[in-house]
Formats: structure tokens, sequence, C-alpha cells
């Protein structure tokens, strides 16, 4: 068959074996050696095809091709071997073929028909065969499974090497991303007891800005708004907490008020950030060798971004040291940086920055570490997923400054728990202080001041 450069049903000549690369055999071979695709429900006239497809393909040739042209070459390979072999199979149990040898020849195997689900936000592998998904908030276990544990552990190294990096018994744990820019957490044994894990957070084909937000019911139109005027007006902004509450989400959509005439450098242990601004710079950490060695990490990456000249500095997540060279940048002229972090509460937030600082400034007063925080910080963010499954900002708060030894701070908005409807759908209200923020200086330099107070006032009884 043309386009695959192995072998004809009709010739006799062995297959073209496939190529090294830098002396490493491809990884293309070891997840289709065998039907990975719930083989236990395949017949053995089926699973016998699927092999002799195997034998006549090439899959360095394959791996070049356009998925759709491969599908349907396949789709004609396997028709042509079923008749030659007089094997039994309907037109469309040969098209699901075709489209799971294609999947597992140059995509993710079983998981290629969840990434194409634009229902699904994530997806977590417990193991070769407990495989669950998010929709709309809510976790569900689906049919699709890998073969075994060596064949979930072969699509784990194929996504860490598509980013240059190495994931195997001594190197258990990775961050990676698809080339799409989901974003993917990979641990295998012997750390992970059931056999590999994989938990991928998908990327959002749909860019999400305020307005689809607000539509989502994750905020209304007026704390909308007083987002985009304290992105505009460059304010430093935290953005808090838990895993999966939306907190990336919320700092892409900040994001895309910021000046297009403005240098952003985005810091992040996986890329995932979808600025849409032309003057962007994304750095990616860099895990050690196999020697232990060249390791970059977050705090590397911003003490170099500080010599990039950048008018903002994008933290993807503080989780380390590095949270003190960012109150530093943000000390010191770079204003509009933003940043996320894990925690329960605004207030809470602060103490995790504050611990964090300490991690990497072994007798810093505390004092002194409080006042950097108080006067590098603007605003902070609270979101939330709440039990329905929606992610909502629960709390924006301002920190004021320093009153002895304690960070004062004021909550300018909060939502109210107000009961649920027959849906089981979560009801509240937005309900804002009227006060008048620390940062009011800064609001009328930029000549928002009065659209503050009109959001504000928009508010109303909620």
């Amino acid at each position: 068959m043309s386009g695959f450069g192995r072998r004809c049903p009709a010739s006799g000549s062995s297959a073209v074996p496939l190529p090294a690369v830098d002396g490493v055999a491809p990884q293309a071979e070891a997840p289709v050696a065998k039907p990975p695709r719930e083989a236990q429900g395949r017949d053995v006239a089926t699973m016998r095809l699927w092999s002799l497809v195997l034998e006549q393909v090439d899959p360095a040739v394959a791996a070049e091709m356009p998925v759709a042209e491969l599908r349907d070459q396949l789709e004609r390979l396997i028709h042509q071997l079923a008749d030659t072999h007089r094997i039994e199979l309907t037109a469309r149990e040969q098209a699901a073929l075709a489209r799971d040898i294609a999947d597992d020849m140059v995509g993710l195997g079983p998981l290629e028909p969840l990434l194409a689900d634009e229902s699904v936000t994530d997806i977590m592998v417990n193991g070769h065969d407990n495989i669950y998904v998010e929709r709309a908030g809510r976790l569900e276990r689906v049919t699709v499974r890998f073969r075994d544990a060596a064949h979930a552990t072969a699509v784990a190294q194929k996504i860490a090497a598509a980013v240059g990096r190495r994931v195997d018994e001594s190197s258990p744990m990775v961050d990676a991303r698809l080339a799409d820019g989901s974003r993917v957490n990979i641990i295998l044994p012997p750390l992970a007891l059931d056999g590999p894990c994989i938990s991928i957070r998908k990327f959002a084909r749909r860019r999400i800005d305020f307005a689809r937000m607000v539509e989502l019911g994750s905020l209304n139109a007026p704390l909308a708004r007083l987002l985009e005027i304290a992105a505009r007006c460059r304010l430093n902004i935290l953005i808090s907490g838990g895993t999966g509450s939306g907190k990336t989400t919320l700092l892409n959509a900040m994001s895309r008020m910021i000046d297009h005439g403005e240098r952003i450098v985005t810091i992040e242990d996986a890329a995932e950030l979808q600025l849409q601004q032309p003057h962007v710079v994304r750095l990616e950490t860099r895990p050690p060798n196999l020697e232990g060695r060249g390791e970059i990490t977050q705090r590397d990456l911003v003490r170099n971004a500080l010599r990039m000249r950048p008018d903002r500095i994008i933290l993807g997540e503080v989780r380390g040291a590095e949270a003190f060279d960012m109150l530093q940048a943000m000390n010191t002229g770079h204003d509009g940086s933003l940043g996320t972090l894990h925690a329960n509460t605004t207030r809470d937030a602060l103490t995790r920055l504050e611990n964090m600082v300490q991690m990497g400034n072994l007798g810093l007063p505390v004092k002194a570490i409080r006042t950097q925080i108080a006067s590098a910080l603007d605003l902070i963010v609270q979101v939330e997923r709440m039990r329905d499954g929606v992610r909502r900002v629960v709390q924006l708060s301002e920190v004021r400054g320093l009153e002895g030894d304690v960070i004062t701070m004021n909550d300018l908005v909060t939502f109210e728990f107000d009961g649920e409807d027959a849906r089981g759908r979560i009801q509240g209200v937005w309900r804002a202080a009227s006060i008048k923020p620390g940062f009011s200086e800064r609001l009328a330099y930029f000549g928002l001041e009065h659209a503050w107070s009109q959001a504000v006032a928009a508010f109303g009884g909620g």
C-alpha cells in the first residue's frame, strides 16, 4: 500500500525497520505493539487484524501524515486485509479500528477521544483501567482504558518526551504540557501504587473573558468591571484559590486588559497562559538532568526576568522561594504584576506568601517580610469551585498596609450564599463595601476613579 512503506500483502519482502534517532529507538512502536483499547472486548479475529495492519505500516512514515489522511489509508488497508484473510467486520467497526490505530500511533491512544471532547475539562488516569473526567464541574468515570500499565506508561513517556522531559522509575514525577497547551502531571510507580497516574488540565479552545465568566455565573457584571479597572490601572494582584478553582482562567481574563504596548514576561512550571498581547516573553522552568544538574527554578527565572526590561511580570503559580523575588519586583517599579497561589481565603494567601518568603530567606525578620508584602500587593482575589461545580469569585480584598506587626485588609466584595435552586445550583449575591480603597490615587492617576465608584454603586442590594 502506497504511503506507508512497509510491506504489501502480496509481497514477501520484510518490513522496513524504523530508523533510530541519536541511537534511541523511536517510541512510536511501544504503544502499538498490541491492540491497546479495551482488548478484552475485541474478538480474536479483530485483534488478529490489528496485528496484520501493524505489519504493513511504517510508524515513521505514518507520523508524518495528516491524521485524516492516515485514518483514510488505514481504513482502506483494513478493508483489504479483512477481505484477504476473510475477517468479517462492519464498515463502522473498520472505521473505529482505523481511528484507534491512528490514535495510538500518532496520538495518545485511548485519551484522544477525551481530548477531542470539548465538554471534558480534566482527564484523570488512576491506573490503566480507571479513568475519570470532569464535565461541567462534576467528576464521572468513563469506559475507555489502556491495555495495561505498560501501555499507559508508554503514553506518559511520549507526553514527557515531546517537551524534552523524561519520566521513568528513576524519575517518576514530571510536569509537562501537550501541543495544544493542556497541562499534564505524571506520576509513575513505585510512587503511584495503583499504576501510572496522568492528570490533564485541558487547554480551553474557547478563550474565556469577563463576559463569558458573567454568563457562567463566576461573577457578576459590576465585579467584572472592578477587576477590569484593577488590571488597567496596573495594580499588583494575587489570585488565590484551591486546585481547579479557576485561578488561571481568571488570570487569563484579567490579562486581556493589559495594554498591547507593554512588554510582558510570563514565568511558569508548565506554560499554559494564553496572553493575547504581541509583546510576550514566555519562560518555563527546567528540571534537573540525569546527573541532578541543570535545574532552572522559578526563582532563577524571576531574577532573570528583572534584567529583561519587563513592564509586567506574570507568575503562573507562586509556590516557593520565588515569592520573595516577586515581591522585590513589585516594589521596584514593576507595577501591574500578576500571580496565583493556593490558599483558602485572602487572609490565608498572605500567610502562605509569608511562609514561602521564609523558605528561601531564612533569618529575615517577620516584620520585614510583612512590610514587603504590604507595600507590594494591592489586591487579592479569592476564587472557589463550589459544590455545584461552578467556579466563582467569592472575595475581593485590598491590602491596606501594616499596623504594628499585622497586615491590614479590607474586603471590597464578598459573595453571600443564599441557598440553592431546584437543580442544585447555588444561589447567592455579590455585595460591595462602600469604602474608599487605599489605591484611590492610582485610580485617579489613570482616570478610573469615577468608573470604580460607578461599578461599586451598580452592586446595589446585590
